[in-house]
This record gives C-alpha cells, sequence and structure tokens, in this order.
C-alpha cells in the first residue's frame, strides 16, 4: 500500500506539473488548470498517508484509495474533455469530487478519533 500511495504521487504531480503547463500553453485553460489543481494538492497528500501507514493504517487504507480514485475521476475527466473532446463517462467528474471529500472527511474523523484517544491514555496532571 505505501509503494502504491508513493506511485501516485509521483503520477499526480507529474500530471499536475504537466496540466498547468498545458494550461498555460493550449486547450481549454479553465478546465486543464482545474484539473492540475487537484493533481497537485493530491500528490502531497498521498506522500502524508505513505508516511502515516505506520501509525495510522486504517487511515491509509480508507483515504489512500478514495484519494487516488477521485483524483483519477476529477482531473481524468477535466482532462478527457480537453484532450479528447469527450468526458470519462456522465458525472465522472461530480463523483471524483465526492470521493475526493469523503477522503478528507474520512482524515477529520481519524484525528478526531486520534484525539480522543490520546486523551484517553494521558493520565490527568497534577
Amino acid at each position: 500500500m505505501t509503494a502504491l500511495l508513493i506511485v501516485f504521487s509521483g503520477l499526480f504531480g507529474a500530471a499536475g506539473v504537466g496540466g498547468a503547463a498545458m494550461a498555460a500553453h493550449g486547450g481549454d485553460p479553465r478546465l486543464v488548470a482545474i484539473a492540475a489543481a487537484i493533481a497537485l494538492v493530491h500528490a502531497p497528500a498521498l506522500l502524508t498517508l505513505a508516511a502515516l501507514r505506520p501509525v495510522m493504517p486504517r487511515l491509509a487504507a480508507v483515504a489512500g484509495p478514495l484519494i487516488i480514485t477521485g483524483t483519477l475521476l476529477f482531473s481524468g475527466d477535466l482532462a478527457a474533455r480537453v484532450v479528447w473532446g469527450e468526458r470519462l463517462f456522465a458525472n465522472a467528474a461530480p463523483l471524483g469530487g465526492m470521493i475526493l471529500i469523503g477522503a478528507w472527511l474520512a482524515t477529520a474523523v481519524a484525528g478526531i478519533a486520534l484525539g480522543i484517544a490520546g486523551r484517553r491514555s494521558t493520565p490527568p496532571a497534577g
């Protein structure tokens, strides 16, 4: 799982930079820039999940695949519209966006759970 997160982090980073260049030089700059931004934002998120995997394996197991799937659908659909003039499938980008929101909410829940567990395991001061 860690290797997969790192591989997709690198692929999303490269796609984001390539998309930013494409937005500057051709295609529909608005769609390509959005696709690039989503890929670039989620590339370091995947690296972070890979780094956190030893201490938060469930977070990596849940949020990692959601981020990969959501980014592929969201950015992939926008890029497909520009490159091929076709969508991946109806509502691919909104579905990808909802999946990404789910990944971030899973991350928030994991943080809350970690905070609650930390309070339970810390002896009271004084």
